[in-house]
């Protein structure tokens, strides 16, 4: 159980996250980032039971993709609070079996903190120098044309149409609406569609950030014109992590900006560009 001292406001804050991801992770229950944001909730409201429950739902979910490494560990996790678990013995058995009776060495703690990182940001980022020595930022355009031009979902000239290459010289004056609000305002393509094809392609939770209390604090502590040029927003800190929303979850530029400003790992979450562009307003007057 934590030993943690909560005041008034945390105890709400926290129970605000739980409620929130809570609804996340039912309809995405293999989404083992929103579980681990549960997970430490859980533990610091002192939550054990929920704690030991949702490390059971992380192990599962790292099975589900094959992590067997991962869910070893999430299980050993458990039998640490709780060494007679029968469930977590038969888990881990299985999972012997299934690897063919060969030991599945845990992940490094080096490793481990990162395992469950958005596959588009694990990567390290990347730049092409140009003919005339310019370097091009990596703002997710090239994986977007390919999601919804190369399917087939809009045209090349409505892409080049709603697509807004930022000024890299200048900051903003104000934040630059991101890509699908461009493709919605212009009646080319409704915003539920284009946000399920990124979180289908993106593997990226979905997150309304309108129900969410935002840690404007922390927001202000990241750089104002990465917030605004990129439309992205880190709006609340857990445990060892910042979380972030985006309409953009491929934009590397703007994971590599968010990193210079923070020691902490970046937990990335789509979200309605409404949302995030008001939000962002509000943050940054």
């Amino acid at each position: 159980m934590s030993n943690q001292i909560l005041n008034p406001e945390e105890t709400a804050q926290l129970t605000q996250t739980i409620d929130m991801f809570e609804v996340i992770v039912q309809s995405q229950p293999s989404d083992t980032q929103s579980l681990e944001i549960l997970k430490e909730a859980y533990l610091k409201l002192g939550r054990e039971d929920d704690v030991v429950h949702t490390s059971k739902r992380i192990a599962q979910g790292y099975l589900q993709q094959g992590q067997f490494s991962s869910a070893i560990l999430e299980y050993e996790t458990v039998l640490q609070r709780r060494p007679d678990d029968k469930d977590v013995r038969l888990a881990l058995k299985e999972i012997e079996q299934r690897s063919g009776g060969v030991a599945v060495q845990p992940l490094p703690e080096a490793l481990k903190s990162t395992s469950n990182s958005l596959p588009s940001f694990e990567t390290s980022m990347r730049r092409r120098s140009l003919k005339d020595g310019v370097e091009e930022v990596d703002d997710g355009r090239k994986t977007l044309y390919r999601i919804f031009v190369e399917s087939k979902a809009i045209t090349e000239g409505d892409f080049d149409l709603c697509w807004q290459t930022p000024d890299m010289t200048s900051p903003p004056l104000d934040v630059l609406d991101p890509f699908i609000a461009n493709l919605h305002a212009r009646g080319i393509q409704q915003m539920d569609k284009s946000l399920k094809m990124i979180c289908d392609r993106s593997r990226s939770p979905f997150l309304p950030l309108d129900r969410y209390d935002v840690d404007i604090d922390l927001a202000r502590t990241f750089p104002a014109e990465t917030c605004r040029r990129w439309c992205v927003l880190p709006f609340d800190r857990m445990s060892k992590s910042v979380l972030v929303a985006t309409a953009n979850p491929f934009n590397q530029q703007a994971a590599k900006e968010l990193s210079q400003a923070t020691h902490q790992r970046l937990l990335w979450y789509v979200t309605t560009p409404t949302d995030l562009t008001a939000l962002l307003r509000k943050v940054f007057r």
